[in-house]
C-alpha cells in the first residue's frame, strides 16, 4: 500500500504543487499555475487546447499519474 503524505486539504495542495514542480523538471508539462485563495487553491495545468481549473485533489491525481507513468517508462 502506498503512503500518503497529506492529512488535510492544505497538505494535499502542497503535495500537488510539489508534484507539479517535479513534472516540470521531468519535462512532462511546460508549466502550471496555482491560484491561492483564502479558502481554496486552484491549479491550472495547460495542455494543447485548454487549461481548466483543477481542485487540489484533481491536480494531485493528474500529476501523480503523469510522474508515475514517466518513471515506469524509464
Amino acid at each position: 500500500m502506498s503512503q500518503h503524505f497529506f492529512h488535510d486539504e492544505i497538505s494535499l495542495a502542497e503535495k500537488a504543487e510539489e508534484l507539479g514542480r517535479q513534472a516540470m523538471k521531468l519535462g512532462l508539462i511546460p508549466s502550471f499555475v496555482v491560484h491561492h485563495f483564502p479558502d481554496s487553491w486552484e491549479f491550472y495545468i495547460p495542455d494543447q487546447k485548454t487549461s481548466v481549473p483543477l481542485t487540489p485533489e484533481e491536480a494531485y491525481l493528474k500529476l501523480k499519474k503523469l510522474v508515475e507513468s514517466s518513471s515506469s517508462t524509464v
